[in-house]
């Protein structure tokens, strides 16, 4: 095997100059695919990574898988209704106490309970539309980032005053108010309440930083008009990957719909997996390419030493070992190519990782996420050295088939 390895390193060095710049091919196809997926993957797992820390892991609402069947329905073997109205649905979750309680003796992470509601912010002479969110401050923080976003005061702030509020820049900015101030949050049910602001928050996200206000729960409570009531449980879990499965379990005990992070963001993984899709045939085609240059070298490095492999043969070389050479020949190409592509792409995430980006909201500077992770080696460099060992077969074959006579005798 090493002498064959060795003949196969002559007909190379051979072509010295071909050979250079295909390797140089391989080279740069493997470093810029690696470099690329890797700042693919690094974009994708810090977006993944940001939204797994924003939002719930699981969270559990008062709204039902499928719609109620109404009484009509039931007393009636009719298709279709028209004009019917339905039950009073007073919603909610029922039983919170035992709900709570029966999903903390299993769950393995942190429960949070609150109260959501539509209601309308008035300052001055200002009013807009929001989403109010009870919640006990302390249970927030641990299930989301919320007091990591905070821009002004505490959000443990709002357990001080019992009727305080914490609202989006965004929305302060739209109703001109600072923190200190007191603004009217009025529930669709009509009751309204006076509520001191104590803090800001900025999440990035433009819904949240304009809509999005937090209240203590027994406030959300008194001014909906609903004692002791919660329509919304948020799980932030040990492992996030599980939050499929806590969702299924959660819902079958309770009845109640739980939506998991994967599910409720279903489509942008799905795109996710479709521009890694891209990425990967993309650097496949580079490689490709370069895998027809070592077919034209390996061609031309046949047709040259067509004497040299008669004269192997008829020193009883076996057609295999022929074969052997030929393809060892594209494969070594194909390997020094990846090695060195390797070595580049390394370098070229390296670089890429240090590229700062300056936010004009963020005071610390950014980096571009990137990240090191040994399947995209081990892709790139299988397909560098799969396209030049394939390309080096037909000439192989073609060399190893050939009679020592008519070659030697110059037959054609």
């Amino acid at each position: 095997m090493q002498l064959l390895v060795d003949i196969a390193l002559t007909h190379i060095r051979g072509r010295g100059r071909q050979t250079l710049v295909l390797i140089a091919g391989v080279t740069l196809g493997v470093g810029f695919g690696i470099a690329m997926a890797a700042l693919m993957q690094g974009s994708q797992d810090d977006f993944v990574g940001t939204l797994i820390d924003a939002m719930p892991h699981v969270q559990v609402t008062d709204e039902q898988r499928s719609a109620a069947m109404q009484p009509s329905e039931r007393a009636y073997d009719a298709v279709t209704f028209r004009g019917l109205r339905p039950e009073d649905d007073v919603r909610g979750i029922l039983n919170p106490v035992a709900a709570i309680a029966g999903l903390r003796s299993w769950v393995p992470g942190i429960l949070s309970a609150g109260l959501s509601l539509p209601a309308a912010a008035r300052y001055g002479g200002t009013e807009w539309g929001v989403e109010l969110m009870g919640v006990e401050p302390r249970g927030a923080v641990r299930v989301s980032t919320i007091g990591e976003d905070m821009v002004a005061g505490q959000f443990e702030d709002l357990e001080a005053v019992g009727f305080s509020t914490v609202l989006g820049d965004r929305l302060a900015d739209r109703l001109s108010i600072t923190v200190g101030d007191s603004l009217r949050l009025t529930a669709a049910t009509g009751l309204a309440r006076q509520f001191k602001m104590v803090g800001l928050f900025h999440t990035g996200v433009v819904a949240s930083d304009e809509r999005l206000i937090y209240v203590r729960l027994k406030a959300a409570q008194v001014l909906a008009g609903r004692q002791n009531e919660i329509n919304d449980i948020r799980i932030r879990l040990a492992d996030p990957n599980t939050a499929r499965l806590v969702a299924t379990r959660a819902e079958a005990l309770l009845g109640y719909k739980a939506v998991s992070w994967q599910d409720a963001n279903e489509d942008l993984l799905w795109a996710f997996r479709i521009r890694n899709t891209i990425i990967y045939t993309v650097v496949g085609a580079i490689l490709l390419v370069a895998g027809f240059g070592i077919f034209n070298i390996v061609s031309i490095i046949t047709h040259e030493k067509a004497r040299d492999v008669a004269i192997l043969k008829s020193l009883g070389f076996r057609e295999t070992d022929i074969r052997a050479i030929f393809l060892a020949e594209g494969a070594l190409m194909g390997l020094a190519g990846s090695l060195l592509g390797a070595a580049l792409g390394y370098a070229l995430t390296v670089l890429m990782a240090h590229v700062e980006f300056k936010s004009p909201i963020e005071t610390e500077a950014t980096y571009l996420p990137v990240t090191y992770n040994w399947l995209h080696y081990m892709i790139a460099s299988g397909l560098a050295v799969g396209a030049a060992t394939f390309a080096g077969y037909l000439p192989a074959r073609k060399a190893s088939e050939g009679n020592p006579v008519d070659i030697i005798r110059g037959a054609t």
